[in-house]
């Protein structure tokens, strides 16, 4: 898709600051888009009432755009968007393919936790609530459970020829659609979002690669195409963690204390995406990456030695 125009999108959880992973993330998946002249969307990913936050999406926004990062479309937030999300779980509801789940947290962990025998993979949900009776339902709710809501699958295998991983192929669960305090989950949402906002090419960090298969399958079962996607490898603390506070992680405030530029930051997380000499500003930067030059493993950042002046 080197020459194709694409939709890309960058869809952050505005819970806390972007760190440097982070920036990086969204700038490979800015590059990917503007590079041929496709549109680059920003999607808060507010699902979480608790812990999202207006203040924190702005200073997301705020940062990005110090780095050219800026949404070619008013930004979207998925906390405005659930009535759309509530109407593809009643399709799926029509069709059969939603149950009840009144498993609290603690038996979940431990569901997941048991070995499977059926080819699920670990942590998968292994279908404890599918086949309760009426009756059961009634009694669990008289005891003051709520629901989540589950789709119904039956092992279904996926795969998918991703730009940076090459393929990979996963088993799907029965996963959540909706929570037990009636927000959709981020599985379904993201799937909906995607298509109705026209993205056809997700960049996003290899932790993600997982969950990719579970989209697939909504995706089919919803009639909606499937985009390309590509997984990004993260970046690690020196530890080897992933980025967190306490395991390396670097805001763009941090490097301006520290008296780096936003051009600097770009030309920094550059070099770290395989572009020698790189560019101090995005746009610049759009016209010399590859996906094909992006390292396939994780950029380890040690503050003390790469970002020091």
């Amino acid at each position: 898709m080197d020459d194709v125009a694409v939709t890309g999108r960058f869809a952050p959880s505005p819970t806390g600051v972007l760190h440097l992973g982070n920036l990086r993330t969204a700038l490979v998946s800015w590059c990917v888009s503007h590079g041929v002249g496709g549109r680059w969307l920003v999607r808060m990913e507010d699902l979480d009432p608790v812990t999202a936050s207006r203040e924190h999406a702005a200073r997301q926004l705020d940062h990005l755009a110090r780095l050219g990062l800026v949404s070619d479309e008013p930004v979207v937030r998925q906390s405005d968007r659930f009535d759309l999300h509530r109407d593809a779980i009643a399709r799926l509801r029509r069709d059969g393919l939603v149950y009840p789940c009144y498993c609290t947290r603690r038996e979940i962990r431990d569901a997941a936790a048991a070995p499977h025998g059926d080819g699920l993979p670990d942590g998968a949900y292994p279908g404890t609530c599918r086949e309760l009776t009426r009756a059961e339902r009634i009694e669990r709710e008289r005891a003051g459970r709520v629901p989540a809501l589950r789709l119904r699958t039956e092992g279904e295998r996926h795969r998918f020829d991703d730009l940076v991983l090459g393929t990979v192929e996963g088993v799907v669960d029965d996963l959540v659609l909706q929570r037990s305090d009636g927000v959709p989950a981020y599985n379904l949402a993201v799937v909906v979002d995607d298509h109705l906002q026209g993205v056809d090419q997700v960049v996003r960090g290899d932790d993600l690669a997982s969950s990719t298969p579970r989209h697939l399958h909504l995706q089919r079962l919803l009639g909606m195409p499937h985009p390309t996607y590509a997984h990004v490898p993260l970046v690690l603390g020196p530890d080897g963690n992933r980025l967190a506070k306490r395991h390396g992680a670097v805001t763009l405030d941090d490097l301006s204390a520290r008296g780096w530029t936003d051009a600097e930051v770009v030309r920094l997380l550059g070099r770290s995406l395989g572009v020698d000499d790189a560019p101090g500003s995005a746009e610049a930067l759009a016209a010399r990456f590859s996906l094909a030059r992006l390292p396939r493993t994780a950029w380890r950042l040690d503050p003390g030695r790469d970002l020091t002046r």
